[in-house]
Parts: structure tokens; C-alpha cells; sequence
């Protein structure tokens, strides 16, 4: 009858080995948690807001490269579009959202 009490998980132990188990699934879970907030949440969201801040601060005479590796001078701005000129006389439109990266700030000559 004693191997059966101690398969079963003994009786002498009263149950307070659950509790500590909880508290401690608790605290790996929030350790976990943490390690991926500030490893991969965080990051992400800092390069948005300067993704972001990249886009709204686009000028005449930016050069840029877009995210189909387009590059270009900005000749044209409106709220959705950017017209890019990518050779002389040959100017494309984009979406302001496709603006990967800017090469050179330059203001506009014209």
C-alpha cells in the first residue's frame, strides 16, 4: 500500500509543491516575455518610428533608393506620391511607402 501512496504523490506532502511550481512557470513566463520585448518588440518598433520619420521628412532634391532598388532624385511630392527622376527626362511615380532608404538630402535647385 506504500508504493501506491508514493505513486500517487505521496501523502505526507500536502500540496504546497504545486504552488511553489506555479509561482515559479510565473516567473520564467515574465523572464521569457521580457527577454523577447526588449531582443525583438522593442527594436522593431524604433525602427518604424524612424522608417516613419524618414518618410515624412522627404524634400525636393532627396536622393533615394526605393524597395525595388530604384534609385532617384526627387522632383515631385504629394501626400501619397513621390515622382522620382531616375535618368534625364525620365521621371517615374512612387508611393511615399516604397521609399526604402535616402542616399542624399539636397534641396531642390529649381
Amino acid at each position: 500500500m506504500s508504493g501506491i501512496a508514493y505513486a500517487m504523490g505521496g501523502a505526507g506532502q500536502g500540496g504546497t509543491g504545486a504552488q511553489g511550481g506555479d509561482m515559479h512557470f510565473i516567473i520564467v513566463m515574465a523572464a521569457i516575455f521580457a527577454i523577447f520585448y526588449f531582443l525583438l518588440i522593442r527594436p522593431q518598433q524604433k525602427r518604424q518610428k524612424e522608417v516613419k520619420a524618414m518618410i515624412s521628412n522627404l524634400g525636393h532634391g532627396d536622393t533615394v533608393v526605393t524597395s525595388g532598388g530604384l534609385h532617384g532624385k526627387i522632383t515631385g511630392l504629394t501626400d501619397q506620391i513621390v515622382t522620382l527622376e531616375v535618368s534625364d527626362k525620365v521621371r517615374v511615380k512612387v508611393s511615399r511607402g516604397n521609399i526604402a532608404a535616402v542616399t542624399q538630402k539636397g534641396a531642390a535647385k529649381e
